[in-house]
């Protein structure tokens, strides 16, 4: 399968600051590739030298040619911050938007694709934070780009309407649309995501398919106990136990272990409130690799690249 995207020894300097460094990965035409890490790891940096809107130092090959060179048309970009005028309504900003470009896609279909049908007469302004974001996506589809970057596209989007685009992104994906995603939500890489690359300070720490990763990094799958019973009270169980505060942590529990970590609890007289099985995931890899909480990656943080703020959102 050949490569629509190939970052080589990417470099990205703002003065004495190295947002990339040295960055090398292929993303296959096709599929969906997620880029994860800390806010101020060089992910925007990287996706605008990608995009060829930054200057950098290496080489990057998108769509078999430097970026700079790409017809703009081929290309689909959603920043996490973008503005479009607020006083058109839905259809008016995909048709003006349609209008940008020869060959654009039917607005009305790309509309309905991303649920705004009962919307597409109302302004920007007076849509929800959702709707809004739903309608930021939209334009970036009516121009069928080959290659779509999307930043956060399902910020503030409620969870019906999130499965709604994550279905849209994997049909694209399967129509042979390229898609590079940027995401603070692990279940959402999760599911999308072919590959997975992890951005910390400029460099890619890891890469590979979400499972791969779980299965090298994650962990192993756990019975949590909410109890006050001491560990010791399981020192002859066969189990590995950690203690901590209010709760046992049984390791190596597969799901066909579980009874046989019950039974242990009950032959040891532990009284216990509740237990919870859980498998590892993304976000066990992330926080192995980063040390930092999944979670409070999406915090807002100073940009590591303000002076070019607006070159994404050409």
């Amino acid at each position: 399968m050949d490569a629509a995207v190939v970052a080589d020894d990417v470099t990205k300097r703002y003065g004495d600051l190295i947002a990339v460094d040295g960055v090398s990965l292929s993303v296959p035409a096709g599929t969906v590739f997620g880029l994860i890490g800390p806010n101020g790891a060089g992910k925007t940096s990287l996706v605008r030298a990608l995009t060829g809107t930054t200057e950098y130092d290496g080489e990057v090959s998108l769509l078999g040619t430097p970026p700079e060179s790409v017809e703009r048309s081929r290309i689909g970009l959603l920043p996490q911050s973008f503005s479009p005028p607020e006083r058109l309504t839905v259809r008016e900003l995909l048709g003006y938007y349609a209008d940008l470009y020869d060959g654009a896609r039917d607005p009305e279909a790309v509309i309905s694709e991303v649920g705004l049908d009962n919307a597409a007469d109302t302004w920007y302004e007076e849509l929800s934070g959702g709707q809004q974001r739903r309608a930021c996506v939209g334009i970036t589809l009516v121009n069928d780009p080959d290659v779509l970057f999307l930043d956060e596209p399902t910020t503030g989007i409620d969870p019906v309407g999130r499965r709604d685009l994550w279905m849209l992104i994997e049909d694209l994906a399967a129509a042979g649309v390229t898609v590079f995603l940027t995401s603070h939500s692990m279940d959402e890489v999760e599911r999308l995501a072919d590959e997975v690359a992890l951005l910390a300070d400029g460099e890619v720490v890891a890469t590979g398919t979400p499972g791969a990763l779980i299965a090298k990094h994650g962990g192993d799958s756990r019975l949590v106990v909410r109890t006050e019973a001491s560990a010791k009270l399981l020192t002859d169980a066969g189990f590995e136990v950690d203690a901590s505060a209010g709760r046992l942590t049984l390791h190596d529990i597969d799901a066909a272990d579980i009874d046989d970590a019950v039974d242990a609890l009950a032959a040891a007289g532990i009284a216990y409130e509740s237990f919870t099985w859980t498998e590892p995931t993304l976000e066990d890899v992330y926080l192995e690799l980063t040390g930092e909480s999944f979670r409070g990656a999406g915090t807002a943080a100073p940009s590591e690249a303000p002076a070019e703020a607006s070159e994404v959102e050409r």
